[in-house]
């Protein structure tokens, strides 16, 4: 069976009218040639010239395609379409003939133009990117460049209305940034000092002065439009499973034809001369057996959904990921950056004992925390620095995760991470309000302790977000590494119905398995390096796009770009929603074939009739998937 997915990646934009201008031409053409045959007969010259031409024109692609499956030696539906055109010439049906070619180039050209505007939702994105900024000199001199010679570094200016060149923050001005092409967010989001701006926004009434912090092909925009094309080269299981028998069902078609034509002859049938002809009975069910609708039924859903979901901040990174998040029933989150805002703040800086050198031990923090990714890294860093610590070279940096990191500071050798990894005395918690969500970071020399204390704060959408996921059965569960009195607190605030603390990566891809194991489609979601074991162990991994690691990116089969954990709500209804569409077109294309494989068996239908079903079910199936592009999520 051909591989009409894997062609629409290859095949230029825009060719669904090429498609479309040669079958109305095979209709304008097959339309004149009745209107001869009236006037003047069947068997006129003109007749004859002007179906000919018809279905010339319907069967040009299908030729095309079809020798190139001849030279791998496949046969595919455009070779079977090509033989029936064929034998209805033989049998004398030549009208039927060039109906079958029009209305089988109407549904290829419909096809093109589905799977050509799935593309140009993606494309879009990319018209987006601009190619001029505005670099700002050393003497604030502005001068126009390329964008792609902008490294990180640059500073740029960005005056309303235009697009931002480049991934950066803010270093001065304050405005409103428009990111509905990254996020799917209509509201533009506030931008001032510090602020992170991404490539491809655009600025709406402030001047801004930015410091670009990535080059065009790593900025957030690129990287989105990477995802995605991966993605629509990935099939769905659906997909492969349909390819996988593709070309034993069309050996199947031409052998139940041919078995058929042999039944007829034997049942005293003419070979030829007319609907009651042997040829004429094969040459209709090998119309209605034909797999054009089935070839179509998962790629046109699965390809509509990605784009759908890139549109709304939700991408894809698979077919296989749009149909296994449908059936997900329990999701395991991650607490800090996921249920949390994820930017905990130290609340106290505690040197014990009190008579240590303070500034020394804070250098040691800082320079180590500076080496990191962990959430809980920045807050520090800037706690320290607020107390005027240094950072000094680290020598022999090394990495437990889940634990924390050690290195040399200044000829000594310093640990930063949890209590025991530092081998921490037992203190007294830091005095704290109730119910905050409160995590540690912890430092040591062996002789002085360090204990930073930080507090967290839920995002105002979990704790809606759980409530949903619990109205459509979906069972919660928080994996985190922090201690057990601010896993208990974040779990009482945002609803989750379960959770475990003080987890190693290890231990939480463990749990992820036990899930599993017990009969659950589980997803993970997460943001972090130590997320990565967790979501390569879950069935879907879901990563939040905005902070999240490359790690976690490279582990998942689903990004929420915006970090909004409400997208996942959204996500799973648009997943569900292109699984009963391809459900649906599964169905419809099979039903079609058989029970019309049925009628023209035991009845004898005609060809006109197999191919206005055939081809029906073909385009039914198509404007199916299509209709999923306009899925806005319900809020």
């Amino acid at each position: 069976m051909h591989d009409h997915s894997a062609d629409h990646d290859h095949e230029e934009a825009g060719e669904w009218k090429k498609l479309a201008l040669l079958a109305a031409a095979s209709g304008v053409l097959g339309l004149l040639s009745l209107v001869t045959k009236h006037f003047v007969g069947e068997q006129s010259g003109w007749t004859l010239l002007l179906v000919g031409a018809s279905c010339l024109a319907g069967g040009w692609d299908a030729a095309i395609d079809g020798w190139a499956s001849l030279k791998q030696r496949r046969i595919d539906v455009h070779l079977l379409m090509l033989v029936v055109a064929a034998g209805a010439w033989v049998v004398g049906a030549r009208a039927e003939g060039a109906l079958l070619l029009f209305l089988f180039s109407t549904a290829g050209a419909l096809e093109h133009f589905a799977m050509d505007r799935t593309r140009g939702a993606i494309d879009a994105l990319l018209d987006r990117a601009p190619k001029k900024a505005r670099l700002l000199g050393e003497n604030d001199t502005e001068t126009e460049i390329s964008v792609a010679s902008l490294r990180p570094g640059d500073r740029v200016v960005i005056l309303p209305g235009e697009l931002v060149p480049a991934d950066g923050k803010v270093l001065s001005g304050e405005s409103a940034v428009d990111e509905s092409n990254l996020t799917g967010e209509a509201k533009p989001a506030e931008k001032k000092l510090g602020s992170e701006v991404a490539g491809g926004t655009l600025n709406t009434w402030g001047r801004l002065v930015v410091s670009v912090t990535k080059a065009e092909a790593d900025s957030a925009l690129q990287r989105i439009v990477r995802l995605i094309r991966e993605a629509q080269e990935s099939k769905a299981p659906a997909q492969r499973t349909i390819d996988r028998w593709g070309d034993t069902y069309a050996i199947f078609t031409l052998s139940a034809a041919s078995a058929f034509f042999i039944v007829r002859l034997i049942g005293g049938a003419p070979i030829t001369g007319g609907q009651d002809s042997a040829l004429y009975s094969a040459m209709t069910l090998l119309v209605v057996l034909s797999p054009c609708a089935l070839v179509l039924s998962v790629p046109s859903a699965v390809l509509a959904a990605i784009a759908a979901g890139a549109r709304n901040g939700i991408l894809f990174r698979g077919g296989a990921a749009v149909e296994r998040l449908a059936d997900v029933d329990c999701v395991c989150f991650d607490k800090t950056g996921t249920l949390t805002a994820g930017e905990p703040e130290v609340a106290a800086l505690e040197i014990f004992p009190a008579d240590t050198d303070r500034q020394r031990a804070l250098n040691a923090l800082l320079s180590l925390e500076s080496g990191t990714t962990h959430p809980f890294a920045a807050g520090v860093v800037k706690a320290c620095q607020k107390e005027g610590a240094v950072q000094i070279p680290v020598i022999g940096l090394s990495n437990s995760p889940g634990q924390g990191v050690a290195g040399s500071v200044a000829g000594t050798r310093w640990s930063v991470g949890t209590r025991e990894f530092v081998g921490g005395h037992d203190l007294p918690p830091a005095p704290m309000a109730a119910g905050a969500i409160v995590s540690e970071v912890w430092a040591s020399d062996g002789t002085v302790i360090v204990r930073a204390t930080l507090v967290d704060q839920i995002r105002a959408e979990s704790a809606p977000t759980l409530a949903a996921l619990h109205l459509r059965g979906i069972r919660t569960v928080m994996l985190t590494g922090d201690r057990e009195e601010a896993a208990s607190a974040a779990a009482k605030q945002v609803g989750v119905q379960s959770y475990a603390a003080a987890l190693t990566p290890d231990a939480k891809m463990a749990a992820i398995r036990r899930y599993s194991a017990e009969g659950h489609v589980v997803a993970m979601v997460g943001d972090g390096v130590n997320d990565a074991p967790s979501l390569a162990a879950a069935d879907v991994a879901i990563g939040m796009g905005g902070r999240g690691s490359d790690a976690a990116l490279e582990s998942s089969d689903l990004v929420l770009t915006d970090d909004r954990i409400g997208r996942l709500v959204d996500a799973i209804e648009l997943s569900r929603t292109a699984r009963a569409a391809i459900r649906f077109n599964i169905i419809v294309s099979i039903s079609a074939a058989l029970g019309m494989a049925a009628y023209v068996v035991f009845n004898h239908a005609p060809l006109t009739l197999g191919v206005a079903v055939h081809e029906g079910s073909t385009v039914l199936v198509c404007l199916n998937g299509l209709r999923l592009l306009g899925y806005r999520p319900k809020r």
